[in-house]
């Protein structure tokens, strides 16, 4: 029995806590923000993609010029920071990037800048990305994202990035500084290449890169790295980074207290939600304190739980590796008697390496992710459905990650430096119940786990990851000389858009599964609801 039902809900009236210790209140019930269609389980877990719980305007949908009003309301919240919103008097100056004249900064000339008045290069600040593209007709579409009960269209467009025309720093008295933020993902070094290179082009020339994460900024044991290109030409040819990574960190104070010590002006924070809030927190301060310093976010996360953008980087090359763990899985079920294959992958709080895994390798006979909920036993649960595919196919592949099924385990306070909760090994807990359940029952099964976490962590970008990391890296930079701060970059609709890092932090992006691409992935697994 589908237990399940279609619903239109206003997310004002949830209470949700998010990952990394962020964490909104009951939001109020006169801000009736954004509408979304979602089928509702029996935990009532919501899979809406909740915007910025920040905004305290009020949209009367009943007004009829309420679409106007949405407008007016998005784009004061997608503005982007800006040096000037603190120094009013800043002045510009023609930038030193133009791909025509490749000499920057004329030699021996601090301050004197060519330019190509011909280039057109440049992006213009009026350019903009359509943010969604698909107009759902209906709340009961599937996917529909819905911004009132009548699932009107109403336009919402980002920032495009690029290059600007003009600059709000001069590269001579620049110090720019990298840092990577929390565990290993494939293209890290991909990333800081691209900002050394690009900045050395704007005519920058001191480079630094702050060791181990935030933890950089105050232990005196850990010198920074002097960056350069000749430094960085090849060390995205091997994974992990050249700079270390780390949780945790000190005090905001006392990270922007050692950017002034040295004299730093431009950061560029490598790394997931956690990080990027740290990021939005560095700019804040620096605001506070009036400080001149441009901070620009890079989202680093493999499990591509980033909200609105299409995905981060590392993302395609983890779901690629896991390919080489789901078949060797394959292939000790299908060649065991009663095999059983168990692959875990990332995921704490999204299913999308998972989904998309099982999805590319056609392997997968159950795929199990956090944002659906599953039983392991009755006669509905997956040991049962396992049993199934023993007696008709012989053998089973399962794909489950990290973070699903943490209500089976029990239940910890533990966490890690970066506040996550330290979640218990749902891979093990599977492979032993079904090792039990199959003993119980008389039927012989041979289990098999396999925990690929740290190899695909540690791996070299691929091609598609190389080229994500290599654009990133450029608009970062192209960021932080325009003059914004607080903004992260990121692919929208396959183009490259600046996000006020405010909108992008609330919680993490979580799959849908309501949405063709989890149906997709039911469609290739076949398995039923496990409810």
């Amino acid at each position: 029995m589908d237990t399940t039902l279609p619903h239109v809900i206003t997310t004002p009236y949830l209470t949700t806590t998010f990952r990394h210790g962020l964490t909104t209140s009951k939001l109020r019930h006169s801000n009736p923000r954004l509408f979304r269609s979602f089928r509702v389980a029996s935990n009532v877990r919501v899979f809406s993609e909740l915007k910025s719980h920040n905004n305290t305007a009020t949209i009367d949908y009943t007004d009829p010029g309420w679409k106007t009003k949405f407008k007016e309301d998005f784009e004061a919240r997608f503005r982007l920071p800006h040096v000037t919103d603190t120094f009013p008097d800043s002045v510009s100056m023609p930038s030193t990037f133009c791909l025509k004249m490749r000499t920057p900064v004329m030699n021996g000339v601090p301050g004197n800048y060519l330019s190509d008045e011909e280039w057109n290069g440049y992006i213009n600040d009026n350019d903009r990305v359509l943010l969604k593209t698909i107009y759902h007709s209906s709340p009961t579409s599937a996917g529909a994202e819905c911004i009132d009960p009548g699932c009107n269209w109403v336009e919402q467009w980002v920032h495009r990035a690029g290059p600007r025309k003009n600059i709000y720093f001069k590269p001579e008295e620049v110090k720019a500084a990298i840092v990577t933020c929390g565990g290993l993902c494939p293209g890290l070094n991909d990333v800081i290449r691209q900002i050394v290179i690009t900045l050395e082009i704007y005519g920058v020339k001191k480079i630094i890169g702050i060791p181990f994460g935030y933890r950089g900024f105050s232990d005196k044991e850990l010198m920074e790295v002097q960056l350069s290109r000749k430094v960085v030409q090849n060390i995205h040819l091997s994974g992990g980074s050249l700079l270390g990574v780390s949780r945790g960190g000190p005090e905001v104070s006392e990270i922007v207290n050692s950017l002034e010590e040295r004299g730093i002006n431009m950061l560029f924070v490598l790394g997931g939600n956690g990080t990027h809030a740290g990021a939005n927190a560095i700019h804040n301060e620096c605001c506070k304190r009036r400080l001149k310093v441009s901070v620009i976010g890079v989202p680093k996360t493999i499990d591509n739980d980033i909200l609105l953008m299409d995905k981060t980087f590392g993302f395609d090359t983890a779901v690629e590796e896991a390919q080489r763990a789901i078949n060797s899985a394959y292939i000790e079920a299908h060649s065991a008697y009663h095999g059983i294959g168990i692959v875990k992958l990332m995921g704490r709080s999204s299913g999308f390496i998972a989904m998309q895994s099982s999805l590319a390798s056609g392997q997968i006979d159950v795929c199990l992710i956090p944002e659906v909920p599953f039983n392991l036993h009755g006669p509905h649960g997956v040991l049962s459905h396992l049993k199934y595919l023993i007696e008709s196919q012989g053998s089973a592949v399962v794909c489950v990650a990290e973070g699903a099924g943490q209500n089976l385990l029990k239940k910890t306070n533990a966490t890690d430096a970066s506040g996550n909760v330290i979640f218990g090994d749902i891979g093990v807990y599977i492979q032993q119940q079904t090792k039990k359940y199959f003993k119980e029952i008389g039927i012989h099964a041979d289990v098999k786990y396999i925990d690929p976490t740290y190899m695909i962590r540690a791996c070299r970008a691929n091609a598609s990851d190389g080229i994500l990391c290599t654009v990133l890296g450029q608009n970062a930079v192209h960021g932080a000389f325009a003059g914004f701060s607080g903004i992260t970059v990121g692919t929208c609709n396959t183009h490259y858009a600046y996000f006020p890092i405010t909108e992008v932090i609330s919680h993490p992006q979580l799959v849908d599964p309501n949405s063709r691409m989890w149906h997709r992935c039911l469609t290739s697994t076949g398995q039923p609801d496990f409810v």
